[in-house]
């Protein structure tokens, strides 16, 4: 097996597209086609988890905060960056980072921290725009069926909880093949009538190239006639933030003391939750103020997030309790989960956890 092995299918589940604009997910160092040894999963890549990536014989590092994020314009070991850098490419230890990408996708960083609060019905908080499109395709009626399973197969027709939808509708296509054609069906140079079928249905940008190769391969014709259509709706299977809801209500300050408990938190920092219940609950993994307004939108009695600053707690205007659990304590379950997903693709190649705290904060 080849490192590209492993990052091509986590390019695939959690695609690239969805990180937001000023990060830098993806494949960050190393040789993808060098062979696969072990692969160590983390939080963030310091140089002391490069030396556990090197003490376990794992050529591979799949982290959550990308190793390379600002730019860097040298190698000189003068920063710990630039450091840790030369250590892995010195030691031959390629560096995978999903970040934003992996906070977007409805089974990511937030999800996850819903799950260890026992939140339930979750979705996501802020569905991400520009990321659906409408396919129209045009096929014979004896093709149809066959096309459709092929491009649903792809990736295609997914609505909420809903798979293989499309709508179908039949009509009459015409054409005159050229001299240097080989019609699937008709003469050439002259006018061809055939029953066809307007399939259309939807799917998400990142599994376009798919979805038309399927279709290509399942159609009859030569020369596939389809359109592709941009849409405003909003892609709720992916986007920041998670809401959802306590299986029964609860004194905020009990569940805030539980929150402690379950999570591990050296501190929890608060707006006014004395005397207020509890039973819808909004959060996000990692720095979370810019979902403040979107929590409230979801009439959430709480949000739970990091990185909260002063000027932030006032937002919560004696409505929402606002919950800063602390930067590392809200993602330090991603190590977790990236080596769920790695093994449950690849069952017989079973990544380490890394046994590194790489939380830069003390608490007194």
């Amino acid at each position: 097996m080849k490192i590209s092995d492993i990052i091509n299918y986590l390019d695939a589940l959690v695609p690239p597209v969805l990180q937001e604009s000023y990060d830098n997910s993806g494949f960050l160092a190393g040789n993808r086609e060098d062979n696969l040894k072990g692969i160590l999963t983390s939080v963030d890549v310091t140089e002391a988890v490069v030396d556990e990536a090197i003490e376990k014989s794992c050529n591979l590092i799949v982290c959550h905060h990308p190793l390379i994020f600002k730019g860097l314009k040298r190698l000189t070991g003068d920063d710990a960056v630039a450091r840790t850098v030369q250590k892995a490419v010195k030691n031959d230890v390629a560096v995978y980072a999903a970040h934003t990408n992996l906070d977007s996708v409805d089974f990511g960083v937030s999800y996850v921290l819903a799950r260890q609060i026992g939140l339930q019905d979750l979705k996501v908080l802020d569905p991400k725009p520009d990321l659906l499109k409408k396919l129209v395709v045009f096929c014979p009626d004896d093709y149809a069926e066959k096309v459709r399973e092929a491009i649903f197969s792809a990736g295609a027709g997914n609505i909420g909880g809903y798979d293989s939808c499309s709508f179908n509708m039949q009509g009459q296509g015409s054409f005159k093949a050229g001299e240097d054609t080989d019609p699937f069906t008709g003469k050439k140079g002259e006018l061809h009538y055939e029953r066809e079928v307007r399939v259309e249905t939807i799917y998400p940008v990142f599994r376009q190239s798919e979805i038309l190769k399927a279709m290509v391969t399942a159609h009859p014709y030569e020369e596939v006639a389809y359109d592709i259509y941009p849409l405003d709706n909003l892609y709720k299977k992916a986007g920041l933030g998670i809401s959802g809801k306590l299986e029964e209500p609860e004194p905020a300050m009990d569940f805030l003391r539980k929150l402690k408990a379950k999570l591990d938190t050296g501190t929890i920092r608060h707006t006014a939750a004395e005397g207020k219940t509890i039973k819808r609950v909004a959060v996000c993994g990692g720095a979370g103020s810019f979902l403040i307004n979107k929590a409230k939108a979801a009439q959430a009695d709480i949000f739970i997030t990091a990185d909260l600053k002063y000027h932030d707690f006032f937002e919560a205007d004696k409505g929402i309790v606002l919950v800063d659990i602390g930067h590392y304590e809200s993602e330090k379950y991603t190590k977790e989960l990236l080596n769920q997903i790695i093994t449950e693709k690849f069952p017989n190649f079973a990544p380490s956890l890394s046994e590194v705290n790489t939380n830069p904060i003390n608490y007194l």
